[in-house]
């Protein structure tokens, strides 16, 4: 279960359409992000996390995107879950075959 945000997404998603802005409108990227997280209230880190990971989902930055990552998450659980199923499948199979062996005692 992912763990509970702190900030909604309406307000992540307006944040990072006013750095964008700000960065169109000035042509300056620097101080963007403290301007926007001032006036929203928000932590700088967390604006500029957001920031960086709309410019990777928009391949304007090298990096995992969050529909890769999301991918890539559920590949790595189902991979356990069918890790775990093969080793029950191997124990199982090993014990009915000493079960079935004829040449040992039962």
């Amino acid at each position: 279960m992912p763990a509970k945000r702190k900030y909604p997404d309406e307000l992540r998603e307006r944040a990072v359409r006013m750095v964008f802005e700000i960065r169109e409108q000035t042509g300056i990227r620097t101080g963007s992000i403290s301007r926007v997280a001032d006036q929203l209230g928000i932590n700088r880190e967390a604006v500029r996390n957001w920031v960086r990971q709309a410019e990777v989902d928009d391949g304007k930055r090298p990096g995992t995107s969050a529909a890769d990552a999301q991918r890539i998450a559920e590949l790595e659980r189902e991979n356990r879950e069918l890790r775990r199923a093969n080793e029950i499948l191997k124990a199982a199979s090993a014990f009915f075959a000493r079960e079935l062996d004829p040449r040992l005692p039962r």
